[in-house]
């Protein structure tokens, strides 16, 4: 009988660790706080993308690394506070995205933590960083129609997002962000929405929907 009541305790102290054991592998896991302005609707498939950068590094998100979402919704004002939340929350890296204001909010909340940012602004221009080939400090990144126009033809914001991960796998292992140079776009893509041409009562010519890189119905 006492046999069988050592045996129990062991067992229920053994459950007990379990759960704490669990903790502790999910904090032994980097984080990464995934910073928007945007909306988790509207920026699925550049999420996708980031986080085939982080895959093509070897980060896989529940594996060997975490990520926490805060989105703004449109809520510009509220980046900042989202920001300090996550210095507060300590993760190991931000990456800014949704455009000037999320950098912005996540470089006024650390000087410390990496930020990783995509951005279709100049950051020279806007004092994120200090020069495109050596950012220096503690920001990096890639630099520039999904919603609302018509058409366009320039950067692949989803392979913006793609560098992006692939930067921040590159930081997890311990690259210093301030030494990697800003990305410039390499692939151009032309889009045409078929949402806003129905709103505007335009009809696309099926030659110009043939030579578009992805039609956005």
């Amino acid at each position: 009988m006492i046999r069988r009541r050592k045996f129990i305790t062991l067992l229920g102290g053994a459950a007990a660790a379990w759960p704490l054991a669990a903790r502790a592998q999910q904090r032994s896991m980097p984080v990464i706080g995934f910073l928007s302005s945007g909306s988790p609707r509207t920026f699925a498939k550049f999420l996708k993308a980031f986080q085939n950068g982080l895959r093509q590094e070897g980060f896989v998100e529940g594996r060997n690394v975490s990520i926490v979402y805060r989105w703004a919704e449109g809520h510009f004002d509220e980046l900042d506070a989202l920001a300090a939340e996550m210095v507060a929350d300590g993760v190991a890296l931000i990456a800014a995205t949704g455009g000037m204001r999320s950098a912005e909010a996540a470089k006024n909340a650390t000087t410390t933590i990496p930020i990783v940012f995509v951005l279709g602004f100049d950051p020279v221009k806007l004092g994120l960083v200090a020069s495109f080939n050596k950012p220096g400090g503690n920001l990096t990144g890639t630099t520039y129609v999904d919603d609302g126009g018509l058409m366009s033809y320039g950067p692949s914001l989803a392979s913006a997002y793609h560098r992006a991960g692939v930067y921040a796998g590159r930081i997890l292992k311990g690259a210093k962000p301030g030494e990697l140079p800003i990305e410039a776009p390499v692939r151009f893509e032309f889009l045409i929405n078929l949402k806003t041409a129905k709103t505007l009562g335009l009809t696309i010519p099926p030659g110009l929907l043939a030579l578009a890189d992805e039609v956005i119905e």
